[in-house]
């Protein structure tokens, strides 16, 4: 039966996709995927049957990517898995599951909750629902509340897009953002209008803290079939973005902690979560739930072979998922990020303390010997925005020097002392 990647935004340089396409592309399973164009790095995969060009905001009506999407299931004519590698996607699958059930097979997960769990206040609300430890919150509705929590907040503190949608339709932030001070919290509260789409988070210090993941698959009676720990050793942008390297490391506490959430919200799935560990109270506190596929779940597999795309394509086909052990000590590389990443985590001093010496085996996310397509165009379609990037800070490190230059051929200016 085949797979087709569902994303919804532009976002090609995806390497999550690439990865559902190998890993069921090199078993034999047709794989399909929707693309920004022609030439994105999954569109070029070699295990890709077909790609369909489409071109979204992710912001469109939710019956027109119905719509499309019921289009593209035409063209394959046969039922299709569907493996979404956004919120969107997922929200929308969950929702729209009636119109979309004839054509594809996804996991019947409650309607409403994808969303829910896709909202960082939905999220909040379940951990205190259900006792798990998360980041103290605050969803202010007003300017006048901010302006309150800023007399009394611990700084810094973290502001994230409440919702997910929101974050590409009117993003108050571009992303997780670390904010100093009170003064520079009321700054960016005055650009965010009369209805805050943030939440406001406590900050656990790098210092204090380590960075886990965990990524599952749940079947209908959410039990997990294949649950994975992993700790995080550099995103980027460093602390707060995309996981760059990161190692599989066994973590019986964490998953029972993670397995027993799930049961009781009722999700089933393939699930992402970002767990921070805070040294200060020994707690693994929540910092983000993704129902649907994280970019780096090439990291985890089992001995059996078995990844979380493998383990839904399995059970919702009517086949038995093998069991087996993660491989520990696999490691997890995406090349375009990881070298600045490593640059600014050396200047930062943060360790990971439960990171093996040595990996026992490496995944890299774009290269592969047996696909290096997605690999190449992966750098060429870098090459544009990255010599931008480099030209902007010559060009600004030029200006300062100047600037420096002229003030120091300047004359001193004489201030005449005034006596009383």
């Amino acid at each position: 039966m085949p797979g087709l990647i569902v994303k919804f935004g532009d976002y090609p340089l995806h390497h999550g996709g690439v990865g559902a396409i190998r890993s069921l592309g090199r078993l034999g399973v047709p794989m399909y995927a929707i693309t920004e164009d022609r030439w994105t790095p999954a569109a070029v995969s070699r295990y890709l049957s077909a790609g369909f060009v489409w071109p979204t905001t992710g912001t469109e009506r939710a019956g027109e990517l119905v719509a499309g999407l019921l289009r593209i299931g035409e063209r394959i004519g046969r039922p299709t898995v569907l493996l979404p590698t956004d919120e969107e996607a997922a929200v929308l699958i969950a929702e729209h599951a009636d119109a979309l059930a004839g054509p594809f097979l996804f996991p019947p997960v409650e309607r409403e909750l994808p969303r829910r769990l896709a909202s960082k206040q939905g999220l909040y609300e379940l951990c205190v629902e259900h006792g798990v430890p998360a980041p103290a919150t605050l969803f202010p509705a007003t300017y006048e509340e901010i302006e309150k929590y800023a007399g009394t907040a611990v700084f810094p503190v973290v502001a994230k897009n409440r919702e997910a949608f929101e974050r590409r339709r009117r993003p108050a932030v571009a992303g997780t953002t670390r904010i100093a001070d009170a003064r520079r919290l009321l700054e960016l509260a005055r650009e965010w209008g009369p209805a805050p789409g943030v939440i406001l988070q406590e900050y656990l210090p790098r210092e204090e803290a380590e960075d886990w993941i965990v990524h599952a698959y749940f079947d209908a009676d959410s039990a997990p079939r294949a649950l994975f720990t992993g700790v995080k050793v550099r995103s980027w942008p460093p602390h707060a973005g995309m996981t760059a390297n990161a190692y599989v490391v066994d973590n019986p506490e964490l998953a029972a902690i993670s397995a027993q959430f799930i049961k009781q919200i009722g999700f089933c799935g393939i699930v992402d979560l970002d767990w921070r560990f805070d040294r200060r109270d020994g707690r693994y506190k929540l910092l983000d739930f993704n129902p649907r596929m994280g970019a780096q779940f090439r990291l985890f597999e089992s001995e059996a072979g078995i990844d979380v795309v493998r383990a839904q394509h399995l059970d919702l086909t009517g086949r038995a998922v093998p069991e087996g052990e993660q491989l520990t000590g696999r490691r997890f590389v995406v090349e375009n990020i990881d070298l600045p990443a490593l640059a600014a985590y050396r200047r930062s001093g943060y360790t990971t303390p439960h990171a093996p010496a040595r990996a026992n085996g490496t995944e890299l996310a774009w290269a592969a010997r047996d696909d290096m397509k997605p690999f190449l165009t992966m750098l060429a379609r870098l090459v544009r925005p990255g010599t931008r990037h480099l030209w902007q800070m010559w060009r600004s490190r030029r200006r300062a020097h100047a600037a420096a230059a002229r003030a120091a051929a300047a004359p001193p200016t004489v201030v005449a002392e005034r006596t009383e």
